[in-house]
């Protein structure tokens, strides 16, 4: 005899169920990166080299440099003679040709788009050039016509940025060379400035100033980035003015990065080794030298076999 089970159903006891929408599936999430924003300056692994003596020997003044600044910051670029400092300000400003690597101006890369990014900068060295006859206004028109800024707005703007410099108005019309050096390398700055570049080098703008101008050059700089949201590179000598005006400092020695931080995360590092917390140790420990000592450049003597 066969015995079948019939199961009864189960009662539903629970409380009556109110119908509840079911929501269509969520959305999926994105969860690729936002795109990085684009640096002022991007140099990555840059080298380059230099033929030498008699045999043509390569030797690196710049090695495998990279470095990041950020839009409206200014990086400090530290060392002592000889460490590459303005071979890496001229390989930026497109003066020097790149051996290796790449080197980009706010996205535009310095080979492939050369004359727009030389729109883009302006550089002052610690030798600036000038028309020595000219009076420091003529250089300046003259710099303005070349960059086609309108001569009336470049007059006003050219008698503005002098007056804020320090450069009364009454040697504007004097012969260039009858002004002091750390006059004439005030008027390379306002001559840099005309041209309200994005991206501005200064080649260790304040070496040989007087003290009191290279305050008024130093607390213009500090304005400039405000006024005229300007991103600077600066090559000095002078601990203080790197830790006064920059956000990052790379420190070079014979031709390599061989640390870069912020002026804080600099004076940490020694810090923690037990060191007073100072750029000047920093630069000890992470170059062996004084950064007032010259590095001198040692070559060994040619000999014919």
């Amino acid at each position: 005899m066969t015995v079948t089970t019939v199961r009864e159903p189960k009662t539903d006891t629970r409380p009556d169920r109110v119908a509840v929408e079911v929501p269509s599936p969520m959305p999926e999430l994105n969860l690729t990166p936002a795109p990085e924003r684009v640096p002022a300056l991007l140099v990555e692994h840059v080298t380059k080299r230099f033929m030498v003596g008699r045999k043509r020997r390569p030797v690196i003044a710049i090695g495998d440099v990279s470095l990041r600044l950020e839009r409206a910051g200014t990086i400090g670029i530290l060392g002592a003679n000889g460490s590459g400092k303005s071979t890496l300000i001229r390989l930026v400003s497109g003066l020097l040709t790149l051996d290796e690597g790449r080197v980009e101006v706010f996205g535009h890369d310095i080979e492939r788009e050369e004359m727009t990014v030389k729109r883009l900068i302006n550089r002052v060295s610690v030798d600036a050039a000038f028309f020595k006859k000219l009076s420091p206004m003529e250089n300046l028109l003259f710099a303005a016509r070349l960059y086609g800024i309108d001569p009336g707005k470049a007059r006003l703007e050219a008698v503005r940025i002098t007056e804020r410099l320090g450069i009364a108005s009454k040697r504007l019309g004097r012969p260039v060379e009858q002004m002091s050096r750390g006059m004439q390398q005030k008027v390379a700055i306002a001559r840099a400035l005309l041209t309200s570049p994005a991206l501005l080098l200064l080649d260790e703008p304040t070496t040989g100033l007087d003290p009191r101008s290279k305050l008024d050059v130093q607390t213009f700089i500090e304005e400039i980035r405000t006024s005229h949201d300007a991103s600077i590179v600066l090559t000095t000598h002078d601990l203080d003015e790197a830790d006064r005006l920059c956000d990052r400092i790379t420190v070079l020695n014979d031709g390599r990065a061989v640390v870069q931080d912020t002026p804080a995360g600099l004076k940490e590092l020694v810090g923690r080794q037990g060191q007073a917390p100072t750029l000047h140790n920093v630069f000890m420990t992470y170059t062996g030298r004084s950064l007032d000592e010259d590095v001198e450049e040692s070559e060994s003597e040619d000999h014919d076999d």
